[in-house]
């Protein structure tokens, strides 16, 4: 079997939202389709991928390197020993062939992506759900049935007000969240309490309330706001400074004793391993947000639960950001604690299959071959077209 094909693009997710460091007017996305010539139904098997939001689409990136390097290579370096299917571990190490180590800003998106069509495409050749084959290959077991899930949105937009942010929760306690999570950082604190309040006073507790502030505060400010969260007892305090400021997020932990969580902009094991060596991480409490569509993809994200496994943290404190169906997979097929999810925002991308409701905060994961994207309809359009142009 082999690749016949590599096609890319780059979409628009554009929006008059803002968090507390950036707005998304801008904002675009790389989607990709794998085509193999392995036939399923009478179809060819192609597999599709995308990158997270907070990062720009990575044409230039695919276009003049990894594209050529697994479309120059033998075939048969790039399927598994019995000839039949990819193997990602090899077509992983086929793009990163001639690469330096560290850097990992920007190339890692345009890995991740094709790294993602990869993995959807192998585990439809094997006509099975991705979360099925990752359990069977890496737990011994089926995978779990369904995800924890909370709904990422309060954002910052222009005209919102508080009762407009009340709006936007009551709407997802009604879609069948319990935990809801919003932006923090973005205007004062004293404002960004009265939204806090705002938002408890809808979904009753504040341990159903996460705050995420993008990493936009010093180390004084950070503070500040950690004191003053403490009362409300939240589900967790995100990403209080610069993701590689490891120093910060370390001496945070001496002034909040509640849940923190962190790690989606940070893009390879090393840099994950950096912080739980260095950050001031608590395995009992605190959470990882490590994304594969950012950060080389599944196969280096593997290499990442195998490290935390080293320093004796459990899978079930990651819940990765991104709020994509391939991380759905990834939580329901390895352990993880859950998965991030936009019912609103970043469409066509956010969100999961059509027609499956969320329930107490949990979704079910359908039972679909590969990532399952051919389950979200709007999302597949803009797949299904591009593997056909």
């Amino acid at each position: 079997m082999k690749i016949t094909a590599i096609c890319q693009a780059a979409v628009p997710i554009s929006s008059d939202i803002r968090n507390a460091y950036i707005d998304f007017s801008k904002m675009t996305a790389s989607v990709v389709a794998v085509v193999t010539d392995v036939k399923r139904n009478g179809k060819r098997v192609v597999g599709y991928g995308f990158n997270s939001n907070g990062r720009y689409a990575q044409s230039g990136l695919m276009r003049e390197r990894f594209i050529p390097r697994i479309m120059s290579a033998d075939p048969k370096s790039l399927a598994n020993d019995a000839g039949d299917n990819l193997d990602p571990d090899r077509v992983w190490a086929c793009m990163m062939a001639n690469e330096k180590p560290g850097g990992h800003g920007e190339r890692s998106v345009a890995v991740g992506v094709i790294d993602m069509a990869v993995w959807d495409a192998v585990a439809k050749i094997e006509g099975k759900p991705l979360f099925r084959l990752l359990a069977e290959r890496y737990r011994g077991r089926t995978g779990d049935d369904k995800v924890f899930v909370y709904a990422a949105g309060g954002y910052y937009y222009p005209g919102k007000n508080l009762q407009s942010l009340q709006d936007e929760m009551k709407k997802y306690l009604d879609l069948g969240y319990t935990v809801v999570k919003m932006k923090i950082g973005g205007e004062s604190l004293a404002d960004d309490l009265k939204r806090i309040e705002a938002v408890v006073k809808i979904v009753g507790s504040g341990k159903n309330v996460a705050v995420d502030a993008n990493g936009r505060f010093d180390l004084n400010t950070a503070v500040q706001y950690a004191r003053a969260l403490r009362p409300y007892g939240l589900f967790w305090y995100e990403e209080a400074g610069d993701p590689l400021d490891f120093a910060l997020q370390a001496e945070l932990a001496n002034h909040y004793d509640g849940p923190m969580a962190t790690g989606e902009n940070l893009f390879s094991m090393q840099d994950a391993r950096n912080l739980i060596r260095y950050g001031g991480m608590r395995a009992e409490r605190d959470w990882l947000q490590f994304d594969c569509a950012l950060s080389y993809g599944l196969v280096e994200y593997l290499r990442t639960l195998a490290m935390l496994k080293q320093h004796a943290w459990s899978p079930r404190r990651c819940i990765p950001h991104g709020g994509h169906q391939m991380s759905l997979n990834i939580a329901a097929g390895l352990g993880l604690g859950g998965n991030e999810s936009y019912p609103d925002v970043f469409q066509p991308f956010g969100g999961f299959a059509d027609n499956t409701p969320v329930e107490g905060s949990y979704v079910r994961m359908p039972d679909v071959p590969g990532i399952g994207f051919e389950a979200k309809a709007n999302l597949y359009a803009v797949m299904r077209n591009l593997a056909a142009g």
